[in-house]
């Protein structure tokens, strides 16, 4: 029989409950959970990693509006909706930024925006078909971009948007590879002790005597740049935490009675660990996963930002920043606060979700 340890999950939940701050940050990651996951359906620009470029309309502030001339692409093929969930989809339309259009005859005479003072006239033939149905509304529309555009001409709203499915893709990535290894080394070096025990801390100790920075450099040279390549880069350098507390926890649990009867019964150690132990360490496990994900999410910012994480055109936190930090001192600081102030409120959250369950779970020691 497993012990039993602390209050019911009622309870706990009831005291997490008590919380403002914990129930805040617990609806901010599942509204973050539910854009990563509807990141294409409910982005403005449903493109490819949101990298719909026009870069007349580059830097500009939010609320910025446009109107622009919608053309269709010929032989454009119709987008199936659950591949656009996944990837995005091509854009059916060239848009054309403009500053007014009138119809002559069969044609559409559009003024071509191309600056804030300039303005070029050009002339396209418009369809028999389109001209005798007047419909002609269809392909001028305005776009609003309401947290502006960056240096290309992209919505910044999409690719912050899009962002958070890399951010918490990092994150969760990270947390499962630093748990698998992490339990899997603090289990053996606490329950068996002895050389196994040394040799583990012998590792610990190394490892976390490399700044993580440096150590997250040198896998990210040794895996080569990419989206997959960050997941297990921050995720190799944050086990050594877990390794630890799951020893800690391992050696005290080991001696309890119900332990020693599982010994006495003849059980295998792969069994007393798997079924009699690790459950009753899940408490402290989640604390510091909550703790590793906020810490796997700046780290990835990080990377990103110095030119070592995600690689463009994938819409990264952390790269939006770097592209765009130069506008901090100019005329539009929000194209870099405003994918900031997503990284600070989603690690915000995170943090605090993971001081909510060690007061909840009653963890006093990590």
């Amino acid at each position: 029989m497993l012990l039993q340890v602390g209050n019911s999950g009622e309870q706990r939940w009831q005291q997490l409950k008590k919380n403002k701050f914990a129930l805040a940050s617990i609806i901010l990651i599942t509204v973050a959970l539910f854009c990563a996951i509807f990141a294409y359906w409910i982005s403005p620009d449903s493109s490819t990693n949101a990298d719909l470029q026009t870069v007349e309309i580059q830097a500009k502030k939010p609320g910025y509006r446009q109107l622009f001339l919608r053309l269709p692409i010929k032989n454009s093929s119709s987008n199936n909706p659950f591949r656009t969930l996944f990837f995005g989809q091509k854009s059916q339309y060239h848009f054309i930024p403009i500053t007014g259009y009138q119809i002559a005859g069969d044609s559409l005479i559009i003024q071509k925006y191309v600056d804030e003072d300039t303005a070029v006239t050009q002339s396209y033939f418009i369809p028999k078909i389109l001209y005798q149905n007047k419909n002609i509304q269809h392909y001028i529309i305005t776009k609003k971009y309401w947290l502006g555009t960056d240096t290309f001409g992209r919505d910044i709203l999409s690719r912050i948007i899009l962002g958070t499915r890399v951010s918490l893709a990092v994150g969760l990535i990270a947390v499962l590879i630093s748990l698998s290894v992490g339990i899997f080394l603090g289990a053996i070096a606490g329950y068996f002790g002895g050389w196994v025990n040394k040799g583990v801390m012998w590792l610990v100790n190394v490892t976390w005597s490399i700044p993580t920075l440096l150590l997250v450099f040198a896998i990210t040279l040794a895996l080569g740049k990419g989206f997959w390549q960050i997941f297990m880069a921050v995720g190799l350098t944050m086990w050594v935490n877990v390794a630890r507390l799951v020893r800690g926890q391992v050696m005290a649990v080991k001696e309890t009675e119900y332990i020693q009867a599982a010994k006495a019964l003849g059980f295998s150690n792969g069994r007393i660990i798997a079924r009699h132990i690790l459950p009753n360490i899940m408490g402290p496990l989640m604390v510091i996963a909550a703790s590793n994900f906020a810490s796997a999410i700046v780290i990835e910012a990080g990377l990103s930002f110095l030119g070592i994480g995600i690689q463009p055109p994938h819409p990264s936190w952390g790269l939006m920043i770097k592209e765009n930090y130069n506008f901090v001192i100019t005329h539009n600081p929000m194209l870099a606060l405003a994918p900031g102030i997503a990284i600070m409120i989603l690690v915000l959250a995170f943090n605090i979700l993971g001081n909510a369950l060690r007061d909840a779970l009653d963890v006093k020691q990590l």
